[in-house]
């Protein structure tokens, strides 16, 4: 195993902690300067089936997790590479899950300021999170993992 594969994808911030950081920082901004109501009393609804919907998607991603072996935590070393259930549609079922949870939020919120910033917590994990993974996956799994990134897609 190189030392890279060995030494974890180098995240120290778990992901979690970055989606929190923006509802909050979208709180602040929205107690300082308030945006306009977005979707009035349909924001319930709407809120509600989106953060539904990431709430469905984690049980059988950490169900996976568990069956591997492999740690959950993306500062530590991943020792094995999960493909099926969610990660048969997107390498990232767990940062769909907590966008769609922190969408699910901001709407149920009516808070604009939490919906703008989805923008700079997806470059964020894009740059500093999956891109570090990735290379992590490749210096840990080699040929598997490529196969596994060229079938199937970073998202959705």
């Amino acid at each position: 195993m190189s030392k890279e594969a060995s030494a974890g994808p180098g995240i120290h911030l778990p992901p979690p902690v970055i989606y929190l950081a923006a509802l909050v920082i979208g709180s602040v901004l929205d107690y300082q300067w308030p945006l306009s109501p977005l979707l009035g009393s349909s924001r319930y609804v709407v809120g509600s089936i989106i953060a539904l919907a990431g709430g469905l998607i984690m049980p059988p991603v950490l169900v996976r997790f568990r069956r591997s072996g492999t740690t959950i935590d993306v500062r530590k070393p991943a020792t094995a590479l999960i493909t099926e259930g969610p990660y048969r549609f997107s390498r990232n079922p767990i940062y769909v899950s907590l966008t769609l949870l922190y969408l699910g939020i901001g709407t149920l919120l009516n808070n604009a300021w939490i919906l703008i910033l989805v923008a700079p917590v997806f470059l964020v994990m894009n740059l500093w999170v999956v891109s570090r993974e990735e290379r992590h996956l490749e210096a840990t799994f080699g040929e598997e993992f490529l196969r596994y990134k060229a079938a199937v897609r970073r998202w959705l």
